[in-house]
C-alpha cells in the first residue's frame, strides 16, 4: 500500500509508491547543499496523514512566518465565525489609507464599496493580498488573536506580533512573527484534517490554498501529474522565502510539509528554484 513511513534503520522516507523512496540522508544532504548554494538557513518538516512527524531538518528552529501566517489568520476567522454563528458573507469596509502596495484584490474595494469576509480571506490566502490580511487581523482583534488561537489549539511556539508589512522584517534572532517548520506542519494538519474547524470551513480553507495564484514556481513546478496541492507561500527580509502545503498523491491520503528559507542574499528566483528542487527530490 502506498503510504508515508519512516524506517530509521534503513534511513528511508517512503512516500506514495513502494518503488518510490526518498532516502532521508539524501534529502538531508540536498537541504545542506541548498543551504550552501544560497548561503542560507533552511528548515523543513513533513507530517503524515495522521499528523505524525516523519521528516525534519532544523524542524525545531524558528523561522519568519512571512505570509504563511495568512492561513492561520483565516483559520482563526473561520473558527470565530463558527463560535458566534457568523457568516463569511458579512461585509466590511476598507480605509483608503490602509491600502498597502501589494493589494491585487482589495484595491478594487475602496469605499464606498464593501468587501465580504470570504472575499478578504480568499484575497489573503489565494493572492497573498496584504491589505486583506491586515483587515482580517483588525476584525479578529489584532495579531495576538492569531497567537491565542494557536495556543488554544496546542501550538506553543507559533506567534504573530505585527501586521503587514513590518511582520516580514525577519531580523536574525528576532522571535516575533515566527514559527518552526514542525509546528507549522502539525498545525496545517490540525486545520485541514481534524475536527477543529467544521467540515465546510475545512473545505473552504483548503480551497483557498488549492487556488493559490502565486506559487507556480515553487513546489507546483515539481508536482507530478495527477497529484493535488494546496499551498501558501511567503517572502520577507533577509531573503526569507517560505511555503506550506498539503500534498495529495493519486488515490492516497495527503501529507503536509513546510519549507522555510532565511538569512540569505539569494534572490527570490533562486530561493524558488531551491524549493522546486526539493520538491522534485521529494515527489519523484
Amino acid at each position: 500500500m502506498k503510504r508515508i513511513v519512516v524506517m530509521v534503520t534503513l534511513f528511508l522516507l517512503v512516500i506514495c509508491q513502494p518503488a518510490q523512496a526518498v532516502n532521508i540522508q539524501g534529502l538531508q544532504a540536498l537541504l545542506k547543499q541548498q543551504e550552501m548554494r544560497l548561503h542560507a538557513r533552511i528548515g523543513m518538516s513533513i507530517v503524515d496523514a495522521q499528523g505524525q512527524p516523519v521528516f525534519g531538518y532544523r524542524q525545531h528552529d524558528r523561522f519568519p512566518l512571512t505570509s504563511t501566517f495568512k492561513v492561520l489568520a483565516c483559520a482563526a476567522l473561520l473558527d470565530s465565525l463558527h463560535q458566534k454563528a457568523g457568516s463569511l458573507e458579512e461585509k466590511l469596509t476598507l480605509q483608503p489609507g490602509a491600502l498597502l502596495d501589494y493589494s491585487p484584490v482589495t484595491r478594487d474595494y475602496l469605499p464606498p464599496a464593501a468587501i465580504s469576509l470570504g472575499t478578504l480571506c480568499k484575497a489573503a490566502v489565494s493572492y497573498s493580498d496584504n491589505t486583506a490580511a491586515n483587515r482580517i487581523l483588525t476584525y479578529l482583534g489584532g495579531p495576538d488573536a492569531v497567537t491565542r488561537f494557536m495556543r488554544a489549539n496546542g501550538d506553543q511556539l507559533t506567534r504573530l506580533d505585527r501586521t503587514e508589512p513590518t511582520l516580514n522584517e525577519a531580523r536574525p534572532g528576532d522571535v516575533r512573527d515566527t514559527t518552526t517548520p514542525e509546528s507549522m506542519t502539525v498545525a496545517l494538519h490540525t486545520l485541514l484534517a481534524t475536527s477543529l474547524l467544521t467540515p465546510p470551513h475545512r473545505e473552504t480553507l483548503h480551497g483557498w490554498m488549492r487556488d493559490d495564484k502565486v506559487a507556480d514556481a515553487l513546489l507546483r513546478a515539481a508536482l507530478p501529474s495527477g497529484w493535488d496541492i494546496a499551498d501558501k507561500t511567503g517572502a520577507g527580509g533577509n531573503g526569507s522565502r517560505a511555503i506550506i502545503a498539503a500534498v495529495t498523491p493519486p488515490e492516497e491520503p495527503p501529507f503536509y510539509l513546510a519549507i522555510y528559507i532565511t538569512q540569505t542574499g539569494a534572490s527570490m528566483k533562486q530561493a524558488d528554484s531551491a524549493i522546486a528542487s526539493i520538491g522534485r527530490h521529494l515527489f519523484r
